[in-house]
């Protein structure tokens, strides 16, 4: 079962919302946050990038940057910016992006469930990812950035969250980014009805915020689940509405091959069609820009018979290329690769190729969030950089108070 509870959300300020909440923290530099942030003191780059107030030459992780998060969010607090509910809720998320939408509920999951397994993971952490975001948890007292969890749709909760949304939502922007982003309060009657519909659910999966999820955890058991300790902020959606976007590779080199033998021993693995197409149309098809052009390679019959369901992965399908044949043995390590978020769209890498910065660009077929569940199902790990999920959830839409 999947155990959530409702609580009492410190938000921003209806007329302020648009002005405070940001992109998650991991998504953009240091660099990138202070120029987003200027000219805004609401923003909460502030406390979620506090190193921007600092001088530039500031290690990230010193203790005088939590301390400036700390005091920024005290003064978010003390002004009204953020202001905390009277009392205990659930409540929903809306995204809009190009014309997808999502529903999540936004409720605080169980510590104790993660640690157990009924909250999945797919991917390792770093363990100084991690001890950044407990720190930034206990100089604030609270969690500021959910995670992105899923679980696989049931109809009674679609049905419920339909209804709810039919109302006016109690905070709504559209973002600089073309986002909008809408939440509604559940009433306190439908509280229990939330919690039991999510009892049936047998599992939850982390989609995005593998850090935030572990870093919970550890203050769970740092603090012995004292305070509301012993859960974590998460926004939970419904699996078939998610968009998930591809994770592309770039290569520096050909390993020292020439493009022409690089092609032939490609020819060895893919059905290579030439002219191709920057989008690939289908599961075990990748789109390659080299010599200026697209080419559309599929993966030969005999390298799709693997059972194992990270082996059928297309990543993983296509770092067996990339080891033996451009010498890439780590992705994680390797500094002859480089990932692409598939936001950036087919455009970016051939900008990359073009300018000599990168030999050749794959364009991947998104993973597939049935993939994700069933190698977390399994117990397995997904290869680095599988997923792309958008669009991404705002910083300070709601912050879980630990105290």
């Amino acid at each position: 079962m999947a155990l959530i509870k409702p609580f009492a959300a410190l938000r921003p300020r209806r007329d302020l919302a648009e002005r405070v909440c940001e992109l998650p923290y991991d998504v953009l530099s240091t660099e990138e946050a202070r120029a987003a942030a200027a000219g805004n003191p609401l923003s909460f780059f502030h406390v979620s990038k506090p190193e921007i107030d600092l001088p530039p030459d500031t290690d990230v992780h010193a203790p005088e940057v939590y301390a400036k998060a700390k005091s920024n969010f005290q003064e978010f607090i003390s002004r009204g910016v953020l202001n905390r509910d009277d009392s205990s809720h659930f409540y929903l998320y809306r995204q809009v992006m190009n014309g997808h939408s999502q529903v999540g509920l936004v409720a605080a999951a169980s510590c104790q469930e993660y640690l157990d397994g009924i909250i999945r993971k797919h991917e390792l952490t770093r363990p100084d990812k991690e001890d950044d975001r407990v720190h930034h948890i206990e100089a604030l007292n609270s969690q500021t950035g959910p995670a992105f969890l899923t679980y696989r749709a049931a109809p009674a909760i679609d049905g419920f969250v339909t209804r709810q949304t039919a109302r006016d939502p109690d905070i709504d922007f559209t973002a600089k980014d073309g986002v909008r982003h809408s939440s509604w309060t559940i009433g306190q009657d439908d509280t229990a009805f939330v919690a039991s519909e999510f009892e049936k659910i047998p599992f939850l999966y982390i989609a995005d915020g593998h850090h935030r999820s572990a870093a919970a955890a550890r203050v769970f058991q740092t603090r012995k689940g004292a305070g509301s300790s012993g859960f974590f902020l998460s926004v939970i959606f419904p699996h078939n509405q998610l968009q998930i976007l591809p994770y592309n590779r770039v290569l520096k080199d050909f390993n020292a091959l020439s493009e022409t033998e690089l092609l032939k021993n490609l020819e060895s693995v893919f059905v290579i069609k030439q002219p191709g197409s920057a989008i690939p149309r289908q599961p075990h098809e990748l789109g390659l820009f080299i010599g200026n052009q697209w080419r559309t390679l599929s993966f030969r019959p005999q390298f799709l018979l693997a059972t194992d369901p990270i082996e059928k992965l297309d990543v993983t399908l296509l770092q067996k290329v990339l080891g033996p044949m451009f010498g890439i043995d780590d992705p994680r390590t390797s500094n002859r690769i480089g990932f692409v978020g598939g936001i950036r769209g087919t455009a970016e890498l051939e900008k990359l190729v073009r300018s000599g910065e990168y030999a050749c660009a794959f364009a991947m077929f998104p993973t597939r969030i049935e993939d994700l569940m069933t190698v977390a199902d399994a117990g397995g790990l997904m290869p680095p950089k599988s997923t792309w999920f958008e669009p991404k959830l705002r910083d300070a839409m709601f912050c879980h108070m630990l105290g």
